[in-house]
């Protein structure tokens, strides 16, 4: 069943525009990043500066944004575009009564379209890294660093995780509602919703309850600020800019005590990956919980006719 949900996703119209979207997206952001390589490898004053993968996926001239930026906004469309119809087209079909009809439990079917995307998904992300890898020694000749590789590697499972999560949000739309119309725009809602509401809604509420004069501010802006990173978009931002920058040492103000003796240079792997434990965990939770909701919204779904 796995095959076949490969086999049908790849030969699908909207899989190949989004996957041919996806890589000009990519190979502008390199372009960008390949042209001004050389003015970021030069800057001395970056403690970055000799990671050179590393910077082909951040670094920008201000015309495009870097590749990680792009994904942010790209990633929530492909997962989206993957799962808003993958039930309930079926059902409309009437290949789902006919595949139910089959001897299958009911469970393999979701199951089955999960790992299809995530493997596919990999794919993607794993040739799109290798791809930047294999450009960039052909143009600098500069060997990848082993740290480097452990943060690109980390950074493609992370992505996997962030479109996975909107894939399994909008299956919950397919398994809910009958017209794939109908769960593209709730699916996407939810997208718009974390995207610009989310963050303006905590604004309004944390003013009207936390009072400028309040003698308590500081400790109560703290959960404000834990709601800001509550947003999928912003886990993956801050996970995204610890793993592809190891300069940044906290993804929180820092008070002048704080700063004060600090040495200007990058972080080891092991603590970046520490740093962004949180997110990437609640990532990981985020799209657990949204397929096992999806799961038992099918399994308890009468299909008919």
């Amino acid at each position: 069943m796995v095959k076949k949900e490969i086999a049908d996703y790849i030969r699908s119209w909207q899989f190949i525009i989004l996957l041919l979207i996806t890589a000009l997206t990519f190979f502008a952001s390199m372009y960008v990043a390949m042209s001004n390589i050389n003015a970021a490898v030069s800057n001395t004053k970056d403690p970055d500066h000799l990671l050179v993968y590393l910077k082909l996926l951040t670094i920008t001239d201000g015309s495009l944004p870097p590749f990680h930026v792009f994904l942010s906004f790209l990633g929530p469309l492909l997962g989206i575009s993957l799962g808003f119809n993958a039930i309930n087209s079926e059902q409309e079909s009437g290949t789902l009564i006919r595949v139910m009809a089959q001897p299958v439990y009911r469970d393999n079917l979701l199951l089955s379209k999960f790992i299809s995307v995530n493997i596919l998904l990999s794919a993607i992300f794993a040739t799109l890294a290798l791809l930047m890898v294999g450009s960039g020694l052909l143009i600098t000749g500069a060997p990848i660093e082993f740290e480097e590789s452990i943060r690109i590697f980390s950074y493609v499972i992370l992505c996997v995780f962030y479109v996975g999560f909107w894939f399994s949000l909008s299956i919950i739309f397919s398994v809910r509602f009958k017209q794939a119309a109908t769960a593209a725009i709730a699916s996407i809602g939810f997208w718009l919703f974390f995207t610009i509401f989310y963050n303006i809604i905590i604004n309004m509420v944390s003013k009207v309850i936390i009072p400028k004069s309040s003698l308590f501010s500081q400790q109560q802006h703290a959960w404000v600020k834990a709601l800001f990173h509550m947003a999928p978009n912003q886990l993956y931002n801050d996970a995204t800019t610890t793993l592809l920058m190891p300069k940044v040492r906290s993804l929180g103000p820092m008070s002048m005590e704080q700063m004060a003796g600090a040495i200007p240079n990058s972080l080891p792997i092991r603590d970046s990956l520490l740093m962004v434990w949180p997110q990437v965990s609640g990532l990981i939770s985020a799209t657990i919980v949204c397929f096992a909701l999806a799961y038992y919204f099918f399994m308890r779904k009468e299909i008919k006719c």
